[in-house]
């Protein structure tokens, strides 16, 4: 035999292999019957547990609840809000700007984002 012909019986039974294997790789079971021995009540009362006792690979699940108590009240947190949501400036990031240094005329008290054009 020639080279030719070894080389095409060898192709041929790779082929003849991967058919084979292909044939053999998976099967459908069907759908299968659930096989559980805890009770219906039971599943529910632990996924009420499981559901309550939060996130289990949290970072601050260790540390429990941080009581935190404002010296604040509500009408004065809403007003810094609501002044903070006005600021034009307020979104401003010195990182957006050459060197970290935010220019002068953003620091300006009155900023007027919008320019007329000159006629």
């Amino acid at each position: 035999m020639n080279t030719k012909q070894l080389i095409a019986a060898a192709a041929t039974a790779a082929f003849a292999l991967l058919g084979t294997a292909a044939a053999h790789a998976e099967s459908y079971e069907g759908v299968h019957a659930v096989t559980s021995a805890a009770s219906r009540g039971s599943v529910q009362a632990e996924a009420v547990a499981a559901a309550r006792s939060g996130n289990v690979y949290s970072d601050s699940n260790a540390e429990g609840t941080v009581a935190f108590n404002s010296t604040l009240d509500r009408s004065t947190v809403r007003e810094q809000a609501v002044a903070a949501a006005h600021n034009p400036l307020q979104s401003l990031d010195r990182r957006a700007f050459y060197r970290d240094q935010v220019p002068s005329a953003y620091s300006k008290p009155s900023v007027s984002f919008t320019r007329q054009a000159g006629l």
